[in-house]
């Protein structure tokens, strides 16, 4: 569609709206720096309706999907949302305060995953990975670059953890499961086709899902077996957020730290090995 600022938008097609329509443009109007933070089953609890409507409604505004609807309202947001977010920044600021911002963004980030983040939600996951015959570590984009790193964490420990490549693969993986296997997903959004193509195959197959996430209304946890979820907020306009990719990698470290904890003796044997497998490749 052509670029043309969010409220301009909202204002000319005012008078073309359904009744819905006109409670989900008040809603955005009220709340203008929270809604562009929501998924879009978030905004369709706020507003009492269904995920369908707020697609409509995107639809009528003229955009492809909720998501394109979301950036033209960021963009559209004069004011700074938050310390958290790099764009928000001013040309002028110095290297001191950038270093303090970045402080500011990386303590919120894991403050807010502390205050969302289920002890027992952990403690259910690590018995999953536990009982596991096999542990796929999967994700898209940047998510898989994290299912990596934490993969690469759990390869210290067992070989029963492996990574898959792109969505292809991780479809054709989870074709083969079986109630014995458990995929670790990572996905921000927990809303991506591919992530839901993925794990509909698996659970077709008797596969145990975790899911790291930060919306608790995502369409992915209707999926998985086990939501942990991320505290930290990510506008539309920062996307790859390291702030981000650390309080995901925090909810990554609080289930190793407790599986391993479960498994104590397997965890000192292996990485007694493991570390003298690599000690020859260090100068």
């Amino acid at each position: 569609m052509a670029h043309k600022n969010f409220w301009d938008l909202l204002h000319e097609k005012q008078l073309s709206l359904t009744k819905s329509g006109i409670i989900i443009a008040e809603y955005l109007i009220q709340h203008p720096e929270e809604a562009q933070f929501l998924s879009i089953s978030s905004l369709a609890r706020n507003c009492n309706m269904a995920e369908a409507t707020i697609y409509r409604f995107c639809k009528q505004l003229g955009f492809e999907g909720y998501n394109e609807m979301k950036i033209a309202l960021a963009q559209a947001n004069a004011a700074p949302i938050s310390a958290s977010v790099s764009y928000d920044l001013d040309f002028s600021t110095d290297t001191a305060a950038l270093c303090e911002n970045i402080n500011l963004s990386f303590q919120s980030a894991i403050a807010s995953t502390l205050s969302l983040l289920s002890p027992e939600a952990v403690d259910q996951a690590a018995l999953l990975l536990q009982r596991a015959r096999n542990v796929y570590c999967m994700g898209q984009g940047g998510s898989l670059i994290l299912a990596h790193d934490i993969w690469a964490r759990l390869s210290t420990i067992s070989n029963k953890f492996h990574t898959c490549g792109d969505n292809h693969l991780q479809v054709l993986t989870a074709s083969l499961m079986s109630s014995e296997d458990v995929i670790l997903f990572v996905s921000y959004s927990g809303a991506t086709r591919d992530m839901m193509d993925t794990l509909s195959i698996a659970r077709k197959t008797g596969a145990k899902i975790i899911l790291i996430t930060h919306y608790a209304d995502a369409p992915g946890t209707a999926l998985a077996d086990v939501v942990l979820l991320c505290g930290a907020l990510e506008a539309p306009l920062d996307g790859g957020s390291i702030p981000i990719k650390v309080a995901e990698l925090f909810v990554a470290e609080a289930l190793i730290l407790r599986y391993s904890l479960d498994n104590r003796e397997l965890v000192n044997i292996s990485r007694i090995k493991t570390s003298a497998a690599v000690a020859t490749k260090l100068l």
